[in-house]
């Protein structure tokens, strides 16, 4: 199994057991860190990682208006969320010569 087909399966696995954020972590881990990274250097990075992860969560749980049906405002707001984490995502790609 290469890389790729690890890290599918992987992510499969862990988001069956609800554990979304687990499963971007791992992802990331393997794309991403060294395997010469010391656990202190891991466990650093998974805090950053989860502590990032909590950030946005909770911000766009509060910033919801009130009410079942997600509003024109709250799609506005998504959108732009989406917009930054995928410009994110291509700058990273970049720097770091990656084909994600």
């Amino acid at each position: 199994m290469d890389k790729d087909e690890l890290i599918k399966a992987l992510e499969k696995k862990l988001i069956k057991e609800g554990l979304l954020i687990e499963a971007g972590w791992q992802s990331f881990k393997l794309i991403s860190i060294s395997p010469l990274a010391s656990q202190q250097q891991l466990d650093s990075m998974r805090v950053a990682f989860f502590a990032g992860s909590q950030h946005l969560f909770g911000t766009v749980m509060s910033m919801l208006d009130p009410g079942e049906d997600a509003t024109q405002a709250d799609l506005i707001r998504m959108d732009q969320i989406d917009a930054e984490l995928k410009r994110f995502i291509e700058e990273y790609k970049r720097a770091n010569n990656l084909e994600i």
